[in-house]
């Protein structure tokens, strides 16, 4: 077949990255990135030109996967986040925000990319080194004979996420419900390897959050006039479940292009139904209690079932036969209210993201200190390396000490302003000069202040500001320091409302966000096919 229009050549285009369209592009993203950070981001209401469900939320998954992203290189970058994102659930925003940074900062350097790449790579060597090493002053090791700290993470996850509309009490409330519907998944026999079962989330919306619990088990939706027929069950043996996936009504599959040959006389309805019925019989003599089924159960099946004494349940969907075919492992059911579908929405998405953090944290029982502690804890730790030791960096490389220096800068601050995204109202940013932790004051500071007045806590909540310290804003010019390490163990055990993250998300975010960055920074060209 002929073509109507002749073919255009592909567009080729050099060093992406000087484009004013990128930059100003990319500018916007991380606007949109940055504003949604944190316990007060703020929403976005994301809907589609062609109509449509509108999606309110903060959320990195739900952002990333909304936005109408055209250009190559911010493709790359989204699709990079929603690769970690759909790994790890967490750490979303903050990947790509670091991504972001690392990009514009680098750009101010003027150092070529294979420098910045290389020295990035060193520089995140030292980070990952560092946060999995015993002398790290940001990583608590969890102990699980006691819940306060993965109560403190998914209270930490939970309160992150505004568009959930919740108030304190039933943050709190909701946190409890998935730690403990976590806990019903860890089965209490394990032998050689860990099977976790598990959480399936009923919804229950236009009630109160209060209202949600947990339920051990798995819950299936009947209507009222069933119940009450089979009620009151009095069995003290084994209750003995039949599930089908196949459909039981009775119906002839498609033969496709094939021929049926049937018997003079035979009625294939009657036939089929002696053989549903056939069935029945074999499952009242086996004592099965209850019959499930995926799609449909021919009436008079189900009118044999219930005559004698046996529960029959039809079109359950596909989403509740994995968890039922594995009703002998550890499964619950999580029962979660919201007074709308937009914050319900919002709310199921965040209680996914912090049951699959805690079963991250399972594999790897630490956690780091939130509230853009360990970003700032981390530049510090980066900037004093690299100022005492920079020998161990560029021995090999070949690289001068102002270009470490620079791409150190960049990189550092780069993680300083992740943290920064945390404060939304104008406040001023601050961090000490013993922890390197990251402290936020109110907008309306007064130009000559007594900081410990001002300040309250540092953003994970572990130090006060009654203590001795000196405190530099964080965008400031500061000498080198080498931050406290070795936390103390007790001073993460006297605190009962910190603020963590997880540790393998972050890591893997840290890791996500310097390679990717180095990767768009590395372009030279840009060939995309018009046709």
């Amino acid at each position: 077949m002929s073509r109507l229009e002749a073919k255009k050549p592909s567009l080729c285009k050099s060093e992406p990255l000087t484009s004013e369209r990128v930059r100003a592009t990319l500018c916007v993203l991380k606007g949109i990135l940055t504003s949604s950070y944190g316990p007060s981001g703020r929403l976005k209401q994301v809907h589609s030109g062609f109509g449509g469900c509108v999606c309110t939320t903060s959320q990195s998954s739900a952002l990333l996967s909304n936005l109408p992203v055209t250009h190559p290189i911010l493709k790359i970058l989204t699709t990079s986040m929603q690769n970690h994102v759909s790994c790890f659930r967490d750490c979303g925003l903050f990947t790509a925000i670091l991504c972001c940074n690392l990009i514009e900062n680098v750009q101010r350097t003027g150092l070529t990319p294979t420098t910045v790449t290389k020295l990035n790579q060193h520089l995140l060597s030292l980070c990952t080194s560092y946060l999995k090493s015993e002398s790290c002053g940001c990583r608590i090791l969890v102990d699980f004979s006691s819940p306060q700290t993965l109560l403190c993470l998914v209270r930490s996850i939970v309160t992150s996420k505004p568009a959930c509309m919740l108030t304190r009490e039933e943050r709190d409330h909701l946190s409890a419900l998935i730690l403990r519907a976590f806990l019903l998944t860890i089965p209490e026999n394990t032998k050689d390897r860990l099977i976790l079962g598990n959480s399936i989330i009923v919804p229950l919306k236009g009630q109160r959050v209060l209202d949600s619990s947990v339920l051990p088990g798995i819950l299936i939706e009947m209507s009222e006039i069933q119940l009450m027929k089979i009620l009151p069950i009095k069995k003290s043996e084994a209750f003995k479940v039949a599930l089908f996936c196949a459909s039981l009504s009775g119906d002839f599959s498609d033969t496709g292009e094939g021929t049926m040959v049937v018997t003079y006389g035979v009625s294939l309805e009657n036939a089929v139904l002696e053989q549903l019925l056939s069935l029945g019989r074999q499952l009242v003599s086996d004592h099965v209690d209850l019959v499930v089924c995926q799609k449909v159960i021919h009436p008079s099946l189900k009118q044999f079932l219930s005559m004698h004494r046996v529960i029959a349940i039809d079109r359950v969907g596909v989403a509740l036969m994995e968890p039922l075919s594995k009703v002998t492992a550890t499964i619950c059911s999580l029962l979660l209210c919201n007074r709308n579908d937009t914050a319900w929405d919002e709310l199921k998405l965040t209680c996914q993201t912090a049951l699959h953090v805690l079963q991250l944290t399972i594999k790897e029982p630490c956690v780091l200190l939130g509230g853009g502690c360990t970003e700032t804890h981390l530049a510090a730790y980066i900037r004093h390396k690299t100022c005492n030791e920079p020998e161990s960096i560029l021995k090999d490389d070949g690289c001068t000490q102002t270009e470490l220096q620079l791409s150190t800068e960049a990189f550092c601050s780069a993680l300083e302003s992740v943290a920064g995204s945390l404060e939304h109202d104008g406040g001023e940013v601050l961090t000490d000069m013993k922890y390197g932790h990251f402290w936020s004051a109110h907008a309306e500071a007064p130009s000559i202040v007594n900081w410990p007045d001002l300040l309250s806590r540092c953003g994970c909540g572990l130090y006060n500001s009654q203590e001795e310290l000196h405190w530099s804003f964080l965008k400031s010019t500061r000498h080198p320091f080498v931050p406290q390490t070795y936390l103390p163990h007790e001073a993460t055990g006297s605190a009962d409302n910190l603020t963590l993250d997880c540790f393998t998300a972050k890591l893997s975010g840290l890791q996500v966000a310097v390679e990717t960055a180095n990767l768009i920074l590395d372009l030279s060209y840009v060939i995309e096919d018009k046709n």
